[in-house]
């Protein structure tokens, strides 16, 4: 049989311990990812470093004709970058912020997914020592056509 102090103890201390559970748990469940990328790039990786980072699971997939692959998947050509990433039924085209792809998951729209289209300087992935961030945003696309903007950074990233 347990004592009372030490029972105490214990649920003082899981009391302490469940704040920090909870802010683990979500990156735990977190699905993974299916990164399309070209041969020849290499910001692709340093994008799937920056996700990795921030916990989610990605796993790289080269294709000789990306191009043919965002076709396939349906992402705008107005909206094309170097990589395209699924998960969890979404796609997240280009340098699309890791905070940006939690947010999506958390709220789960009605979309098709995310894009950062081009390259921008300072996006994650595209951090250049010297060069100051890019503005840019992150365009939410459904399989319609419609695009909408889902995130603004006005001054560019700063992770």
């Amino acid at each position: 049989m347990i004592g009372r102090r030490r029972f105490l103890t214990l649920v003082g201390g899981l009391a302490v311990a469940a704040p920090a559970l909870a802010t683990i748990a979500p990156a735990l469940a977190r699905p993974a990812m299916r990164v399309h990328r070209d041969p020849s790039c290499g910001c692709c990786e340093a994008w799937v470093a920056h996700v990795k980072r921030a916990g989610y699971e990605a796993r790289i997939e080269v294709s000789a004709d990306i191009d043919a692959v965002k076709s396939r998947l349906g992402v705008p050509e107005a909206l094309a970058s170097c990589h395209t990433a699924e998960i969890d039924g979404y796609l997240v085209e280009g340098h699309v912020p890791a905070e940006i792809v939690t947010r999506l998951l958390a709220e789960r729209p009605a979309i098709r997914g995310l894009a950062v289209p081009g390259m921008p300087i300072g996006s994650p992935g595209m951090e250049t020592p010297g060069m100051a961030p890019e503005p840019f945003r992150v365009i939410a696309f459904s399989g319609d056509g419609r695009m909408s903007v889902f995130a603004d950074f006005p001054h560019g990233w700063i992770g």
